[in-house]
């Protein structure tokens, strides 16, 4: 029985490129890496590192080439392509740097479109969905602007609630303050701070900023390929990011 608890788990992953070429790189190397529900994580690392090839792998956009990927309970290795998209569609939300918001939408329609894609047509239990989300997020009063008639912080906060719309058990957020000021920065962490404690959803956040990296539970930190020793271990001067 798949425990509960465990959203994600990497037994062993690797990745390599040009496989079987006279080319062929090797850029992850049996990564270990398990996301308990609920958790609130920083994923670290320099540029290079390997954190890019890792968070898409757990995204679901590219496969592994050795190892196991297993999300909720399903060893994503058995699964076919449609299962896959299945899969992503409803155990991940993404968040990017640059929220991708759709500028002649508005915000309520924008949290809407994850739903759409599942359900082709709006229905009043989508739109009361979307309105709750964005009562979250504390856009409320927002809700029928315009996408690029809000500030950079209101439309980040509009993706968090669309990343949250198929209530999926896991938050990739790429870089998601990396576009802001400092204080719409620190407005957004906080926010997926209190969904995480609300709902429960596991996030795990890709950032160069370590001020907020240190907010986290714990820091996933990845060099060379490889997830590093957890800083208690090294001490804290040992983390380095570009």
């Amino acid at each position: 029985m798949a425990d509960q608890q465990t959203v994600l788990k990497l037994e062993g992953v690797c990745k390599s490129y040009n496989v079987g070429s006279p080319i062929e790189v090797e850029v992850l190397h049996g990564i270990d890496l398990e996301l308990r529900r609920g958790e609130f994580i920083a994923l670290t690392g320099p540029s290079g590192s390997g954190k890019s090839t890792l968070l898409n792998l757990i995204g679901l956009l590219d496969r592994p080439t050795k190892g196991r990927l297993v999300i909720e309970g399903r060893d994503t290795g058995e699964l076919d392509d449609t299962a896959i998209t299945k899969l992503r569609g409803h155990s991940i939300g993404f968040v990017f740097q640059y929220h991708c918001l759709i500028s002649a939408f508005t915000a309520l329609e924008n949290v809407m479109m994850p739903l759409l894609v599942e359900n082709a047509f709006p229905n009043d239990e989508m739109n009361a969905r979307a309105r709750s989300l964005l009562a979250e997020v504390g856009l409320t009063q927002w809700e029928n602007n315009l996408a690029n008639n809000l500030s950079g912080g209101q439309q980040q906060r509009v993706a968090i609630a669309r990343g949250l719309a198929m209530n999926p058990a896991l938050i990739l957020a790429d870089e998601p303050t990396g576009n802001l000021d400092t204080k719409s920065a620190d407005t957004v962490f906080d926010m997926m701070q209190h969904v995480n404690k609300i709902n429960g959803t596991t996030f795990l956040i890709v950032t160069h900023n370590l001020d907020l990296a240190r907010r986290c539970q714990r820091i996933v930190e990845v060099v060379d390929g490889r997830v590093a020793p957890p800083l208690a271990s090294r001490g804290a001067g040992m983390l380095k990011t570009s």
